[in-house]
């Protein structure tokens, strides 16, 4: 039997993660721990809410007496720390929002976990600390190719499949941390005190630092639901610049295997990174979403392409991020098992397939009903 809180849980990466721990492990009990800011919606758990081996928690990781409570009540010998802001946008606007959740809401993880696992008898014995971070801490890459070969041209994998590369260098564990907006440096300030506590008090912890995820129960201000609601609706699709920042992007559920796969396996104190190797610029990903729409709605391929508006680039955009896979893949056998057409065809089915729950957030009925629900507790 494990106890492990999930963080984050009813978001969009933690509500895969928190699925797969349910149904893969009956034996485990599942903690969600989740503020249900925004972000957080338990419909995107609704399969799972009834299971036994799952409890959701409504509380707010900067609150530390009531998460050292939640260790105490629950035995809590397991942290997957998702809970966090992640929409750079808003981190322009709010950089103090981002540095109490992001900052100090790990902060209060970690000193939860370190205080309560001191006062076991075994002390840290099968006790993981697993922070999850992102690619945006290493900062940005040029798109350049030494060689002169003008990008994009194509590159292998480690795992033998050919990924778009815009660039010859790949973000790699030991990079140095360069990060470029108030989200990305907020995120590299937590990574640094999780790996303080592992150095200063033998925390067993581990990093792992991602790519773009996209897929189901994605919150619809990030750009892959975003333009397949706006297709739908034949609203515009606001691309910032010229639409040629690169990106690399990871199903959801793929990246979900790999934190089972390094929650359960990983080398404590190790950093890993997940990726997707799949590049693309962002006018390419939209030219391919308006052409899966459509095709799925029944309309003329291409047809809304008219709808891409460009707008003011943001402040201080990074241009190209690329994750190198290489040491999960080596050490522990971790690889995508979809390329990106096969991943944008499954996500944009899901969309237009659950459009309820697309109206429902859009509408923001999902966070009346949560205020009503939690408000006399």
């Amino acid at each position: 039997m494990r106890n492990i809180i999930i963080t984050g849980g009813a978001g969009f990466i933690g509500s895969h993660v928190v699925r797969l721990f349910v149904n893969k492990y009956p034996d485990y009990h599942i903690i969600n721990v989740d503020k249900l800011t925004y972000a957080g919606n338990l419909a995107n758990l609704k399969d799972i809410e009834d299971k036994p081996n799952y409890t959701f928690v409504k509380a707010d990781i900067c609150d530390f007496e009531t998460i050292m409570g939640i260790f105490r009540k629950h035995n809590v010998d397991g942290v997957i720390h998702l809970a966090a802001e992640s929409h750079v946008d808003r981190s322009i606007k709010d950089p103090f929002t981002f540095a109490q959740t992001n900052v100090m809401g790990t902060l209060s993880m970690l000193q939860a976990a370190k205080l309560y696992w001191e006062s076991l008898p075994e002390k840290w014995e099968g006790k993981r600390f697993y922070h999850i971070s992102t690619d945006e801490v290493y900062g940005a890459l040029e798109m350049t190719d030494p060689d002169g070969i003008e990008p994009p041209f194509t590159t292998k994998a480690s795992s033998g499949k050919h990924h778009l590369a815009y660039g010859s260098k790949f973000f790699t564990e030991d990079l140095k941390y360069q990060p470029h907006s108030p989200y990305s440096a907020a995120k590299a300030s937590s990574d640094h005190f999780v790996r303080a506590f592992h150095d200063t008090y033998g925390m067993p912890t581990i990093v792992t630092n991602c790519s773009n995820n996209y897929g189901p129960y994605q919150f619809p201000e990030k750009l892959i639901p975003l333009f397949i609601n706006n297709i739908r609706h034949r609203k515009p699709l606001p691309v910032y610049g010229k639409g040629e920042n690169v990106r690399d992007w990871l199903f959801v559920e793929d990246h979900a295997r790999a934190i089972d796969l390094i929650f359960h396996k990983g080398t404590i104190a190790e950093t890993y990174n997940i990726g997707g190797f799949n590049e693309w610029k962002n006018i390419d990903i939209i030219k391919v979403v308006i052409n899966t729409v459509d095709r799925i709605l029944g309309r003329k391929e291409g047809e809304d392409m008219d709808l891409i508006t460009y707008v003011t680039d943001r402040a201080g955009h990074d241009m190209r991020y690329a994750i190198d896979s290489t040491k999960l893949q080596r050490e522990l056998g971790w690889e995508p098992s979809l390329q990106f057409e096969e991943g944008i065809e499954k996500t944009v089915r899901w969309y237009l397939d659950n459009q309820a729950w697309m109206d429902n957030i859009t509408s923001g009925e999902y966070e009346k009903y949560y205020e009503s629900m939690y408000a006399n507790r």
